[in-house]
């Protein structure tokens, strides 16, 4: 290009085509900067990064949804695409501050985070909650917020999951608690719960912390088994599987006992489920851990079952908490039996052959 002796540039020796690959050549050597910087941020963390990490600078949190004793649960958006809706739910763990734990305890609590999401990224059923992805956090790493950015240091991982506007199952419950549901709807929200479980076992995967508290429910109240923290493959010596985990009260005997058990636990804990989704109430709620413990375990104490109850759907139950694990059913048959279940006729919690129904509904329906 020639300048004209004023210090103009004359428009017919613009050579457009040179300026057109010096402006490829900058654009490029800028992506292969953010690509290396990208490469760093992630190898800063000194391994390659999971399949299911997410990128936290793509990653909006929101307000906070509930709080509990190892972090928080938000609101929030990634990658701004229609995944999940494009909204999801963002759990931010926290494991103390940085420097009051010990090297060993970061390691096995990270450990554990990284168990729950390599299980979760891997399944896709609709009564499963659908797995968004995850980071386990750095020095370096920063989180897009609504009021600019937050960091992230080491002690805080996140796991981002669909938002499922329903809220728990066990909250549903208990609004329910006086009026209970439409029998239809009972077994609509077990078989959810079923044929999550299903699916889960046939993945090979033991929940191992079944109860309605771990379930979700979308705009259209389909239940959605969610909260894998204390899931795990099944391994295949049942030795290999022991110690207590779960809940007190969905706990089956053989968990309680610390003996070895298998994915029949799940299928107790599921029979507990049946009935506080029919009953729209907590099992054993004035009996201390010691007692359910000990209840449960020797003198084979279960919930009552209401006199009312459909003997279909009473079946279902004390066939899923049988003390014999082994003469539990498994998830397939549980799904077959309910599928077999005739909802038309009553229209509600009590058979035609029982119009009067019983106290313990009348009870429940008119509580203090």
């Amino acid at each position: 290009m020639k300048e004209t002796g004023d210090g103009f540039v004359r428009a017919d020796q613009i050579d457009l085509k040179s300026l057109d690959e010096q402006l490829e050549r900058h654009l490029s050597r800028a992506r292969t900067a953010e690509k290396k910087k990208e490469e760093a941020r992630s190898g800063s963390r000194g391994r390659e990064r999971e399949d299911w990490e997410i990128e936290p600078s793509k990653l909006i949190i929101k307000g906070v949804i509930a709080r509990g004793t190892f972090g928080t649960v938000h609101r929030g958006v990634y990658d701004g695409q229609d995944v999940a809706g494009g909204t999801g739910v963002v759990k931010l763990l926290e494991w103390g501050e940085e420097g009051n734990r010990r090297e060993a305890e970061i390691d096995a609590l990270r450990a554990a985070f990284s168990q729950e999401v390599a299980v979760w990224h891997k399944l896709d059923h609709p009564n499963v909650t659908k797995f968004i992805g995850a980071t386990m956090g750095a020095r370096d790493l920063n989180i897009q917020t609504e009021n600019g950015y937050i960091g992230m240091p080491t002690n805080v991982c996140c796991v981002v999951v669909e938002y499922l506007p329903g809220g728990a199952l066990k909250t549903f419950l208990i609004k329910n608690r006086r009026r209970k549901l439409a029998y239809k709807v009972v077994v609509q929200l077990a078989l959810d719960l079923a044929r999550g479980l299903n699916y889960l076992h046939s993945k090979k995967i033991v929940h191992r912390d079944v109860k309605t508290e771990n379930m979700l429910l979308d705009k259209a109240r389909t239940v959605k088994i969610a909260d894998f923290g204390v899931a795990r493959v099944e391994a295949q010596n049942p030795n290999d599987m022991t110690g207590e985990t779960g809940t007190l009260g969905y706990m089956a005997p053989e968990v309680l006992n610390g003996n070895p058990y298998n994915r029949k636990c799940d299928v107790y804990s599921f029979g507990i489920c049946l009935w506080e989704i029919y009953c729209c109430d907590m099992p054993y709620p004035d009996l201390s851990f010691s007692e359910v413990t000990s209840a449960v375990v020797r003198q084979n104490l279960r919930p009552d079952i209401p006199r009312c109850c459909p003997s279909s759907l009473a079946n279902v139950m004390k066939r899923c908490w049988d003390a014999n694990a082994d003469r539990r059913p498994e998830m397939d048959e549980v799904v077959a039996m309910l599928e077999a279940i005739d909802t038309s006729k009553g229209g509600g919690m009590i058979p035609l052959d029982q119009p009067q129904g019983c106290l313990w509904c009348f009870g429940k329906r008119r509580g203090p």
